[in-house]
């Protein structure tokens, strides 16, 4: 990533407290460009209005919440998508985000775990989307650095 070219990205569910937090870090990065935010309950309302400790901070006053809709997303021209969502809720999104081109970068615990049979003994029901489970590549930059590099899902 560069300052002349940066990367564009999403977030999904950018109004929670992950979400928010990653907003604050990526609004201060010269290598991207934050092209969309999605929240259902903020839908409409400018990241500045939800978020006043923003305003005057990068695109925070001309960037308004969208309804998570990945036909909405990828038309932001979205390179990544990061899901700061719900265990249970950030699947969901995760195949057809991919499916639409974008890299997918997962802040909740979906798709932590390698081990499908893990993952329902820990979380108590099976996981939705075994086959990506399978591809997720588990974000620990100092241990996985080119696998993270060349993976369309981090976990």
């Amino acid at each position: 990533m560069s300052a002349v070219n940066p990367t564009k990205v999403a977030i999904l569910g950018a109004s929670g407290y992950s979400g928010a937090e990653l907003v604050r870090i990526l609004l201060g990065h010269e290598g991207v460009e934050l092209v969309c935010v999605t929240s259902r309950s903020e839908s409409g309302r400018s990241l500045a209005d939800v978020f006043p400790r923003f305003r005057g901070v990068g695109v925070a006053e001309i960037l308004n919440f969208i309804a998570p809709d990945i036909d909405a997303i990828k038309s932001t021209g979205a390179e990544i998508a990061f899901l700061a969502l719900p265990h249970g809720v950030a699947a969901g999104f995760a195949g057809s985000l991919l499916d639409a081109g974008l890299k997918v970068i997962d802040l909740s615990a979906d798709f932590r775990i390698a081990d499908g049979k893990v993952y329902e003994d820990f979380y108590g029901q099976a996981h939705p989307d075994l086959k990506l489970l399978d591809e997720a590549v588990y974000g620990l930059p100092e241990i996985r650095p080119a696998e993270i590099a060349a993976a369309r899902l981090v976990a």
